[in-house]
């Protein structure tokens, strides 16, 4: 497993490449190959990414899609985006491993067939709802190095087992998801969210501000985010008061108040299961 954003670690797996980039204003170096052999599954959390592959030709990949590429005969090459924001989920795994871990199927998959082995393939969807939970829950990985190894090959194990089972039919579990105006209006609702964390509004008030219903609110945004609102906002505000402890400049009590906690203990005690460790712990010295 490879992690890489501003810092980097480094646990190898055997025929699986797991690794996580986050980028937030700042250059940030994807790979510059697809391996030939291996499936390489390219999913975007947040942003857009855009990939050269020559002069006359580029491809992006946009928030909420999954990109596979499979290059049999040779490496693909491309010049990465220097300067991009967002989030993403790079697995790569040899087409041995993957049909040693499969029944070959044609009609479930074409690359779980042999006769596919040596064929290009690129394929280009959305990421399914069940997906989402398992990808936030890779950067929330252990800190202990014997127990990331177990993590990520479990992790690996359980992305391969979604995408590759998951079919056509997952498109029809939320069929008003297919008007673009609710999707933008469930976008609208995480908006609202993230520039309210502090004191966010109930799901009664956020469902009549971007003029849908509360089922429709809360299965639309279950499907585009992999969440509910509530477990959206609370991750949310964790993941910023873990930013500001981490600069050193905020007491605990004066970063449980910046993100709406009146009960400094509640603070601590969802800090600590979220992240395995008191915030004072994550002060530097």
């Amino acid at each position: 497993m490879n992690y890489q954003s501003n810092t980097q670690e480094n646990s190898d797996l055997e025929h699986f490449h797991l690794q996580l980039f986050s980028a937030e204003g700042e250059m940030n170096r994807l790979p510059e190959r697809f391996i030939q052999s291996y499936i390489h599954l390219l999913f975007c959390l947040e942003g857009e990414i855009q990939f050269q592959f020559s002069p006359m030709y580029s491809r992006s990949l946009r928030e909420g899609m999954v990109f596979m590429v499979y290059q049999p005969d040779r490496d693909l090459s491309y010049k990465p985006i220097k300067d991009w924001s967002g989030k993403v989920v790079w697995l790569s795994v040899s087409i041995e491993t993957l049909h040693s871990l499969f029944v070959p199927d044609a009609n479930s998959f074409p690359l779980m067939n042999p006769e596919f082995t040596n064929r290009v393939y690129y394929e280009e969807k959305r990421i399914s709802a069940e997906l989402y939970p398992v990808l936030q829950s890779i950067h929330h990985f252990p800190s202990n190095q014997n127990a990331q190894r177990l993590y990520f090959k479990a992790k690996a194990m359980e992305l391969m087992s979604l995408f590759f089972s998951s079919g056509e039919s997952q498109k029809e579990g939320c069929p008003f998801l297919n008007d673009e105006e609710t999707v933008r209006k469930i976008k609208q609702a995480k908006t609202i969210l993230m520039d309210q964390y502090a004191n966010p509004p109930l799901l009664t008030e956020l469902a009549k501000q971007i003029q849908l219903n509360e089922f429709q609110l809360k299965t639309g945004f279950k499907q585009v985010y992999g969440t509910t609102p509530y477990q959206f906002v609370l991750e949310y505000k964790l993941e910023l008061a873990k930013r500001k402890l981490q600069t050193a400049q905020y007491s605990v009590n004066e970063v449980a108040d910046s993100i709406g906690y009146t009960n400094v203990s509640h603070f601590i005690e969802a800090f600590k299961r979220k992240y395995g460790s008191t915030p004072k712990k994550l002060i530097p010295k």
